[in-house]
């Protein structure tokens, strides 16, 4: 178990305290590079939550990102410990992964790389 980053988690307290989403971001993580913005945890559940009500097979389940967190965590005196990104994208090659952009929940423990900014690939 490795420890987080202090300034990642520090970016990601900011991110939640601001309640922005205008905030890049690229990490690597288990080799996987993931680009986007971050979100506020709330704004991220809710978001997913709506996404999953529009779903006939998933609707089930947005009942579980719209309660909410509990226990600890941002906004209940600890760091945050997972970046909340939107608008993300895994990529591959030139290619990001979807293209449209996903919500993507990372642990902070796990990052082993990152960078300020959203990265883009333009095959010329």
């Amino acid at each position: 178990m490795s420890n987080p980053d202090e300034l990642l988690v520090a970016i990601s307290a900011a991110v939640e305290s601001e309640r922005s989403n205008q905030m890049s971001l690229t990490v690597v993580v288990g080799g996987a590079v993931i680009t986007g913005r971050l979100a506020p945890e709330a704004v991220w559940r809710e978001r997913v939550a709506e996404v999953l009500k529009d779903s006939d097979r998933l609707r089930p389940f947005s009942d579980v990102f719209a309660r909410g967190p509990r226990g600890s965590g941002p906004g209940r005196g600890e760091p945050p410990t997972h970046l909340h990104f939107h608008l993300a994208r895994i990529l591959q090659g030139s290619l990001g992964i979807p293209e449209t952009g996903g919500m993507y929940r990372v642990a902070i423990k796990d990052v082993s790389a990152w960078t300020v900014g959203d990265l883009s690939y333009f095959d010329q």
